[in-house]
């Protein structure tokens, strides 16, 4: 790279006035259409939704419904499905689900539960549809930050292919209108009826608790003998809901000796009692569930209702100090009162259905605080250490870091099941745990354990930063900054104002950017490790480029680049007058650029910095393209390419060819241009992206 960048400034100036020559332009072309792109990953249709139940009786004429809705549908049908908690509600759409001929909804089955991203009683839309985006084979890197760019990718990745999504606990309209398919279904949950849908045309099914002879159906399915009427006085005392009917049942397996009068008996002659909403509440039958657990599986059931989040790991089961943990988790399935949770990361999930974690949180309140306590303390530890493993995966050991590496190794921190071994799992872990990181921040910082969020934010940067959750890193480091302000590390503070500056930054907010920089740059002066002044000064002349100040940026970019150089930091050096580059190429100064490009190109290539080589290449073809040296603008493109092409670096690959064909475009060279229109068609192929995106 460093021989190209002294070659291409021997390079005759062309003139780009429709008359420019690119030499061997059918070897070029050529080059591009023998490009190999990055290997698509195996193409998987999603089916998420939840397995239904063995348990499950007399809903013909509700799964007609759902039938003749589906059958009749236009373009973003919606369907509605509303009862009150424990129902069946979810049940019922998994049997459908289930019984839907895979080719009616070719692009696969989409799920998501609101209770596990609502945040203060607000969901994260945006990140359910990022979920949904990369469910569908579209490559993160090509998944904008927006919810109004998601929403807009979202309905033309399904426009071509059927597609059902099921939303469970809805409680606004608003929360599901942008996961509307272009094309196929959406079918919402909700203990109301979400009368706002209908203005779009929504299909209502109510689902009403099980009549008298649905629900003896379903008691004799587990319990044959009756020979005085025992289940029909238990379907009237549990209200007719099949979860509360599951739960006696799981009562009676766990007690062969005792028949069903015995658990009339047990519920007493007012059977459920009523809410102050006139709804019925399940927690007597559950009560009697509880107490019928083995005492691992109650304590597992009693972490629950302590966890903020809503799904656990069976790392997490035993670092919270639960015996026997698979054995309890398998415990609750064979219950009904939890399912398997199916995400992209490697260990297995259990979640409680929404009814029961309700339960579990009233369990609790009868124990002692101590008890809570050192259970949550002891899954902060576990997250503060495993997300510390996770981010050193994805980002390597030599990243800048204000916290000691973990003392526990990953094999001994998760001893009997693998979160991640890589980069790209330790990603898929942390985006499954998104939810609970975030929740058990705002534990930490009720309890007081700052140095934990603290850690936590630090180390929960490449999630944040390479997945987009801009919203979800506004929240942690607004924690993460009162965090070092108790206990007075300003260096932290200084750390955590940046990656929220960074947040702001990605979501377009330069003002609020900007607040946070300027308070972290009154601190700097009681700090003495440069490369914190460094860090606050880039991401200025991020927000400085971005706001079209290029001048700025370059003043702050040089001053991130001496920073850098004073502690010696090679790749800091590489990337910050990188930074001075585009500042330059910004501000009208393409001879300076190149010349700063070049240098950092050679610093690369001496270092084995390969990764900055494409980034390095695409601001040295555009340099040259402005100086009207054609040729020399058109193998800087190339090469780019080449080198993000090896690298699988999809977004640079993306640039570096819409660059060369400009380049190609100004020298009217049509074979080249069409060849790099059609390879980065291609390229958004592979990375699921649509054409025309």
């Amino acid at each position: 790279m460093g021989e190209h960048s002294g070659g291409a400034s021997a390079v005759t100036h062309n003139s780009v006035s429709g008359n420019a020559v690119i030499a061997g332009p059918l070897v070029m072309a050529g080059r591009v259409e023998s490009l190999t792109l990055p290997a698509a990953p195996p193409c998987v249709t999603p089916r998420q939704v939840p397995r239904p139940s063995a348990l499950f009786v007399n809903r013909a004429e509700e799964l007609q419904k759902l039938r003749a809705a589906e059958s009749d549908r236009g373009a973003g049908r919606i369907i509605v499905v509303s009862g009150l908690g424990g129902v069946g509600k979810t049940q019922l759409v998994a049997h459908w689900a289930a019984r839907v001929l895979e080719q009616s909804f070719p692009g696969g089955h989409l799920y998501a539960d609101l209770e596990e991203v609502r945040r203060d009683g607000a969901v994260d839309v945006g990140g359910v549809v990022a979920g949904f985006l990369r469910s569908l084979g579209v490559h993160p890197e090509f998944i904008p930050a927006a919810l109004g760019e998601r929403t807009a990718l979202f309905r033309s990745v399904t426009a071509s292919r059927d597609t059902l999504v099921v939303i469970d606990n809805a409680r606004q309209a608003a929360e599901v209108r942008p996961l509307v398919p272009a094309t196929g279904l959406l079918v919402v949950t909700s203990r109301t009826k979400l009368p706002a849908l209908s203005m779009d045309g929504a299909v209502q099914i109510a689902l009403d608790p099980l009549d008298q002879g649905a629900g003896v159906e379903l008691v004799h399915s587990w319990r044959v003998a009756d020979s005085d009427g025992a289940a029909a006085a238990l379907v009237r005392l549990c209200g007719g809901l099949p979860l509360a009917l599951r739960a006696v049942g799981e009562w009676l397996a766990r007690r062969p000796h005792l028949g069903l009068n015995d658990a009339v008996r047990a519920l007493g002659a007012d059977g459920l009692p009523r809410l102050e909403d006139g709804t019925t509440s399940v927690n007597a039958v559950l009560d009697m569930a509880y107490m019928s657990l083995p005492a691992p599986t109650r304590r597992l059931y009693q972490l629950f209702g302590w966890l903020p989040g809503t799904t656990v790991t069976g790392s997490l089961v035993r670092a919270a100090g639960v015996p026997d943990a698979d054995e309890a988790m398998g415990d609750l399935l064979t219950a009904n009162v939890a399912i398997l949770v199916e995400t992209a990361d490697r260990p297995r999930r259990l979640r409680l259905h929404d009814v029961v974690r309700a339960h579990a949180r009233e369990v609790v309140r009868e124990l002692r605080d101590a008890e809570r306590d050192a259970v949550l303390r002891a899954v902060t530890d576990f997250y503060v250490a495993a997300v510390a493993h996770a981010d050193i995966r994805v980002l390597g050991p030599g990243r800048f870091r204000l916290q000691p590496p973990p003392t526990r190794s990953l094999d001994e921190l998760c001893a009997n099941e693998t979160l991640f071994t890589n980069g790209a799992e330790a990603l898929e872990w942390l985006d499954a745990e998104r939810g609970n990181l975030l929740a058990m921040l705002r534990i930490a910082t009720e309890e007081r354990w700052y140095d934990a969020v603290w850690k936590l934010c630090e180390s929960l940067w490449p999630l944040y930063h390479s997945r987009k959750h801009h919203a979800d890193s506004v929240d942690a480091h607004r924690m993460g900054i009162e965090a070092a302000q108790w206990t007075g590390r300003t260096d932290v503070e200084i750390r955590m104002r940046n990656q929220l500056a960074r947040a702001f930054y990605g979501l377009g907010s330069y003002d609020e950017a900007t607040r946070e920089l300027d308070a972290a740059g009154e601190l700097l002066g009681s700090v003495t490790d440069t490369r914190l002044s460094g860090m606050i000064w880039e991401t200025q002349g991020l927000v400085a480029l971005a706001a079209r100040r290029p001048e700025d940026a370059h003043t702050l970019f040089a001053r991130a680049l001496e920073a850098n150089a004073a502690r010696n930091d090679g790749h800091g050096v590489i990337v910050q007058t990188y930074n001075v580059a585009q500042a330059l190429l910004a501000g009208g100064r393409p001879q300076e650029a190149l010349d700063a490009a070049g240098q950092a190109a050679a610093l690369a290539v001496e270092s084995g910095d390969d990764a900055m080589l494409p980034r390095l290449g695409i601001v040295q073809a555009q340099a040259l393209h402005r100086l009207g040296r054609v040729e020399a603008a058109a193998e800087a493109a190339m090469r780019a390419a080449e080198q993000a092409a090896a690298r699988k670096l999809y977004a640079k690959l993306d640039q570096a060819l819409e660059v060369l064909g400009e380049v190609a475009a100004s020298a009217e060279d049509a074979r080249l241009r069409a060849a790099c229109e059609a390879k980065s068609r291609e390229l958004r192929r592979d990375a699921g992206v649509p054409s025309g995106e």
